[in-house]
């Protein structure tokens, strides 16, 4: 290993190509050693657009590769257990889209086998490296908003006319609570700093889009009276944000989970009886920043963040956020 931690990305699939791709580029620690897909044409063609040396026509090749230091996994939602798996057993270090995978059980055994290989393995929630949720952190433990009442989130977009999409597969894992309801449950558990004890979600669903679940809502129950209430939703206006109220204000964060190109854009807004106060800290690509803390944590032994275990907790809220929509009851969760 040399001075920057080498990736190999597992696929062409958009977020590489849009965002984990060009994040890695601009970080400071990590490069883009090469890139497979099942179509070494298509893997050609992504290479060649970010100068990406070595490509691969099957993702066994990449795993071969010695070159390599870790994989960035973007594959659609049934396939990461199996290939963060083989990835791990090939002595790769694995950065694996969310969600990690489609039950807890799936989500252990890649936590387990990463502790067996001693390699990192991290669930790429890239919104969790931004600084406008250290500084939020802040804000409440500053008293800034009194003591925490609720939090509400909504995570929703509106691609439904791409029918094709692997979103809309339920084979694949697709549904809205998998692809974006996972960002509200798990920023709320961030925040609270504790594991929820029970959920009731409903959801609808679309004959035309493999009957997944396009539309959530869901009310997630904390200790101390505390929740979560959130929707998500896949053929709904565009919206990303998440409001923390408090007894003596509001934290508003209009684009909570994603990242302000501009650096004159309000990233977060303060509500308190003096006014609203908007604070801005510049622009920072989270995707950038999120493999650099991989990268301390494979070279340096600085622990992440957010340990494997966090992507198995929040996998189980999810299990019962789905099985409370499949039975149309609250659902305790477990804390085994």
């Amino acid at each position: 290993m040399g001075n920057k931690l080498r990736f190999g990305i597992m696929g062409t699939a958009r977020i590489a190509r849009n965002s984990m791709i060009p994040g890695i580029i601009k970080s400071e620690r990590c490069e883009v050693a090469a890139i497979a897909s099942r179509n070494k044409e298509k893997a050609a063609e992504v290479a060649k657009q970010f100068n990406i040396q070595t490509y691969y026509g099957s993702y066994e090749e990449l795993l071969d590769d010695p070159e390599i230091d870790a994989v960035y996994i973007p594959l659609p939602n049934h396939l990461h257990k199996p290939w963060t798996i083989k990835a791990i057993k090939a002595g790769k270090h694995v950065l694996c889209e969310k969600p990690a995978a489609l039950s807890e059980v799936d989500v252990r055994q890649m936590v387990d086998a990463a502790r067996e290989h001693k390699v990192v393995f991290a669930e790429a929630f890239m919104y969790r490296y931004h600084p406008k949720h250290a500084r939020v952190r802040e804000l409440i433990d500053n008293g800034e908003i009194g003591e925490i009442r609720s939090i509400h989130g909504s995570f929703t977009s509106n691609f439904a006319a791409d029918k094709g999409n692997v979103r809309y597969s339920k084979e694949m894992g697709g549904g809205s609570i998998y692809d974006v309801g996972c960002y509200p449950i798990s920023a709320a558990r961030m925040i609270y700093g504790q594991e929820p004890c029970a959920i009731t979600a409903y959801a609808s669903y679309s004959a035309e889009h493999d009957n997944v679940d396009m539309m959530a809502h869901g009310l997630l129950e904390f200790d101390h009276g505390l929740g979560l209430t959130f929707e998500c939703g896949m053929w709904t206006y565009s919206k990303c944000s998440l409001e923390i109220s408090g007894s003596e204000g509001r934290i508003e964060l209009p684009s909570a989970f994603g990242w302000e190109r501009m650096e004159d854009q309000a990233q977060i807004l303060i509500h308190t009886a003096k006014g609203t106060r908007e604070e801005r800290l510049g622009a920072h690509n989270h995707f950038a920043l999120q493999v650099d803390a991989m990268a301390a944590a494979v070279m340096d032994g600085v622990p992440l963040p957010f340990s494997p275990e966090d992507a198995m907790y929040n996998m189980r809220v999810i299990d019962a956020c789905l099985e409370s929509v499949r039975t149309s009851k609250r659902v305790v969760i477990g804390q085994t």
